[in-house]
């Protein structure tokens, strides 16, 4: 495949780049940690598949127990009709894997002829309801809604293989959802292709399986969104909705077009009907009533799309022309599309910065956005972009993102707001973004400046070559912020900055963003002091290094009973080293959860000596009602004051007396408690951006 025009300049920007960023961590980080990081970016990584489908033994019968539950908070309903060696399956995997979620299973048996019953009445916790006579699919699942004591009533379809998580994860989107009406599964045929993510409906009635035959880890189909229908093979409802709503409408019996009905009376309900992608069921299309539109039951989808089109005719009116091919472009072009290009997924566990942009996220999607994210670095899918989609973030990653300015060129119209993360990534993509996307409002996250953090670091350092190095940055920096719409910084301290060194630029504050978790444990009952920062960032090695060589001994000598916590990934030989040799230390590194130390420690430190931007660290202790101990760097924009609600201390016998005299002083601890908190919340929560991310994502220029 030939390289377009616009590709290869995305690549020497992006090399010239690395090259430079290189250089620089040569002289901070030395050759090992920078080759290791050039390593990173510059490595194709083999894509990542999923767990392999589920498939149940196909053993002959025997007895055996599926999940009951007396107060269940789903009733999985399962109409049948003959087919028993296919409900036999279907009840195994649900017994296989049951889920997290209590629920009871309600098979609904409409007077089937084969093994069914005999086989039904041997299983251990299923409810089996067999009908008078046969009525069909409309009808079994409307005695299934009759008899279910769940909160959500669950529809299967009996020649269906629910994959493990199936159930939690439509649970799951209710609880996040708060405006779900109704929750589809992704369909699987029995080979792993993509059957159906969701439906859509065309202006005539037509229906269109959307990603039919494509791979189910398809960037466009993987992502949590609002589909016209999704299938009665595996839709979840609110029972006292589906009450509400009458049921399924029998004017389609015996079946088809009920589901899309439904679908269509939820949203007029002014609720939303989503697919969520998170829950796989494999579905052997055709097992009940063929493919054949021209003969049986299969007859009667053609019949009920006319009964559909007139009931909806309003409706339809404002859906794709018939003939169109759905893409994300036409499925969302009711919201606001916005892209945000990083070099990798926020991972919100790691560090402040992806904290801060995962609950922009969730604050864009809050809003109604349409949220794309394009990471430049070219990874497979893993569990970050997973989370993402599973909130209903379009998440493009290798082998379906080759390269980012072929990707642009298909996509790049389609956007009213493209965020740029970081001045490198901004700089090798604005060229692209004018070629391609034109209309879009651009956006440079700084993240932090750069430039001030590097500046101040070779000020440290007294390092002349960091020196030059540092104005290099600024000259690219201060370039990106010119060549774009919007510069978002993260403290007021910058933009003070900034209105002497670029006064032409436009900003917008949107700082670290943090729900106020709460107070915690009380003075009594926390021990000991913490650190919480990742090592790949300079500023936090350097604040190890000497807080764990030159102040926490000084602690130590009065009191050895206080330990010392220290948290983040990628700790460095050199810190395992210092602290091997420093009684009552312990490096964590990595830790998944760290609420238990910020709800159970007493005194958090932020130790920073050089920087830039807002410290996550900071927030996160205060948002938990933890205390802290800082520098002059590490409170600075922070709109924080020396005994109000921070101690800060610089020079390390300073330090140590700040951190003795916080750390015994049940009062002085309470007062830096309460009125952190209050900071949070006035400062760095989501309530406190609102009005930023409404003028710089949704407001006209």
């Amino acid at each position: 495949m030939s390289i377009s025009l616009a590709d290869a300049r995305y690549a020497v920007n992006r090399i010239v780049g690395l090259i430079r960023r290189g250089l620089a961590s040569l002289r901070t980080r030395g050759w090992r940690a920078t080759l290791h990081r050039v390593g990173v970016h510059t490595r194709r990584q083999p894509p990542t598949q999923r767990e392999p489908l589920y498939v149940p033994d196909n053993a002959p019968f025997a007895p055996f127990r599926v999940p009951r539950s007396e107060r269940p908070a789903a009733s999985i309903v399962i109409p049948v009709y003959n087919q028993c060696a296919h409900t036999l399956a279907c009840l195994r995997a649900l017994a296989a894997h049951p889920p997290v979620a209590s629920c009871e299973i309600l098979v609904i048996d409409d007077d089937s002829s084969d093994s069914t019953t005999a086989w039904m009445q041997q299983i251990e916790g299923l409810r089996y309801h067999l009908r008078a006579q046969n009525g069909g699919f409309i009808a079994a699942c409307n005695d299934g809604l009759r008899l279910s004591r769940g909160d959500y009533v669950v529809l299967l379809n009996n020649d269906t293989i629910p994959q493990p998580g199936w159930l939690d994860a439509l649970l799951d989107t209710f609880s996040h959802v708060p405006e779900a009406g109704l929750v589809g599964a992704q369909l699987l045929y029995p080979d792993g292709r993509l059957q159906e993510s969701g439906g859509v409906v065309f202006a005539d009635g037509s229906c269109w399986s959307y990603g039919r035959f494509e791979s189910a880890e398809d960037p466009r189909y993987s992502a949590l969104r609002d589909a016209d229908y999704c299938s009665g093979a595996v839709l979840a409802i609110p029972r006292l909705l589906f009450e509400e709503l009458g049921g399924l409408d029998s004017r389609y019996a015996p079946a088809y077009y009920e589901d899309t009905d439904l679908a269509f009376k939820v949203r007029a309900a002014g609720r939303r009907v989503l697919v969520q992608p998170a829950s796989r069921v494999v579905h052997d299309e055709g097992t009940s009533n063929g493919t054949d539109t021209r003969t049986g039951v299969k007859a009667y989808q053609v019949r009920n799309q006319a009964v559909f089109a007139e009931v909806w005719r309003d409706a339809l009116a404002t859906q794709p022309a018939p003939g169109s091919v759905p893409s994300p472009a036409l499925l969302h072009r009711h919201q606001r599309q916005i892209l945000i290009i990083d070099e990798c997924l926020p991972q919100p566990d790691r560090d402040s910065a992806s904290l801060r942009q995962f609950n922009l996220i969730r604050m864009l999607l809050a809003e109604g956005a349409h949220v794309v994210f394009l990471p430049t670095r070219g990874e497979p899918a893993g569990p970050a972009s997973r989370t993402l989609q599973a909130m209903g973030v379009e998440v493009w990653h290798a082998p379906f993102l080759d390269r980012v300015g072929s990707w642009l060129r298909d996509n790049g119209k389609r956007f009213a707001v493209v965020m740029l993360v970081r001045y490198h990534v901004a700089n090798a993509c604005l060229p692209l973004l004018k070629q391609f996307a034109p209309q879009a409002r651009t956006v440079f996250d700084t993240v932090d400046l750069h430039y001030l953090r590097e500046r101040r670091g070779a000020e440290l350092a007294r390092d002349q070559r960091l020196l030059r190095s540092a104005e290099r940055t600024r000259a690219s920096e201060l370039a990106v912020m010119a060549a774009t719409d919007v510069t978002l910084l993260v403290s007021a301290a910058e933009k003070e900055q900034l209105a002497t060194d670029a006064p032409q630029v436009r900003v917008e504050l949107i700082s670290n963003l943090h729900e106020v978790a709460g107070a915690g444990q009380r003075w009594a009952q926390r021990h000991d002091l913490v650190f919480v920062g990742g090592f790949r960032h300079p500023p936090n090695l350097d604040a190890m290094t000497w807080f764990i060589g030159e102040v926490f001994p000084l602690i130590h000598a009065q009191r050895p009973d206080i330990r010392f916590h220290c948290i983040g990934a990628d700790v460095p030989d050199s810190i395992h080293a210092l602290a091997a040799g420093s009684p009552g230390v312990q490096v964590h590194g990595y830790v998944p959860d760290v609420v238990p130390f910020m709800t159970g420690m007493r005194v958090a430190v932020a130790p920073l000596r050089f920087g830039a931007g807002v410290k996550g660290k900071v927030n996160l202790s205060m948002a938990h009602g933890q205390p802290v101990v800082a520098t002059t760097c590490g409170v600075e924009g922070m709109h924080l004051h020396d005994g109000q609600d921070v101690l800060v201390a610089d020079g390390s016998q300073a330090f140590a007396a700040a951190v003795l005299r916080l750390y015994d002083d049940e009062a002085l601890w309470q007062r830096l408690s309460d009125n952190g908190l209050a900071n949070i919340a006035r400062h760095f929560s989501m309530d406190a951006a609102r009005q930023a991310v409404q003028r710089v994502f949704f407001d006209s220029p």
